[in-house]
């Protein structure tokens, strides 16, 4: 009976066959060196998980697996932001139905994405109308992948987008949510696409 193909975000192959590879070669000349590259090559394709999500029938979702770091009011609209550490899943996901009006590239700094500097590093913005997201590059993530593209129709739990070698991920929800609609506080552990981290007083 064949095992089930694990799925894997594009990139896998690519950061993880080149140590691989070398490792396999200089393994039999330099074991310790030879195995460390292959631990690493495996590192970056685990890295590059891509495990299947079941997502809730309703409310806004996570849109990164990660621990939130960010809640915070922005004119008037609530921004929650996940930041992803380096054994999370990097897979990013949209937090609710939508249809993609811009999806954005802004350069910028790559500070930790856990520091308030991050607010000016490089991203990616893709705007839903009623909500946007925020791909957002930290210190050694510096690759951002989007999906979609302007005019692209989304599902929530839908697959928008990784960042290899992780880094943050908000959302800027609807102006109709308020604080006592959110379902997550600062430091809680999430799931992209499952984990409901706001319900939708317009559904």
């Amino acid at each position: 009976m064949a095992l089930p193909r694990p799925s894997l975000a594009p990139g896998a192959l690519r950061y993880g066959l080149p140590p691989l590879f070398a490792g396999f070669v200089l393994t039999p000349v330099s074991g310790p060196i030879g195995l460390g590259l292959v631990a690493l090559g495996m590192a970056a394709v685990l890295f590059h998980r891509d495990p299947e999500r079941e997502p809730p029938e309703s409310g806004f979702v996570a849109p990164a697996d990660g621990s939130v770091s960010v809640i915070r009011e922005e004119e008037g609209r609530i921004r929650v932001g996940v930041f992803m550490n380096v054994t999370d899943v990097h897979v990013n996901r949209a937090p609710a139905d939508g249809t993609v009006e811009s999806v954005t590239h802004r350069p910028g700094a790559n500070k930790p994405a856990f520091s308030k500097e991050s607010d000016r590093n490089e991203r990616v913005e893709i705007d839903c109308g009623e909500y946007e997201l925020s791909l957002i590059a930290g210190w050694f993530a510096r690759r951002i992948h989007p999906y979609v593209a302007e005019g692209d129709s989304v599902e929530r739990g839908e697959k928008v987008g990784h960042i290899s070698f992780g880094s943050r991920v908000d959302v800027l929800l609807p102006e109709r949510v308020e604080f006592a609609d959110l379902r997550v506080k600062e430091g809680e552990d999430v799931t992209a696409g499952e984990t409901v981290v706001a319900v939708d007083p317009g559904e």
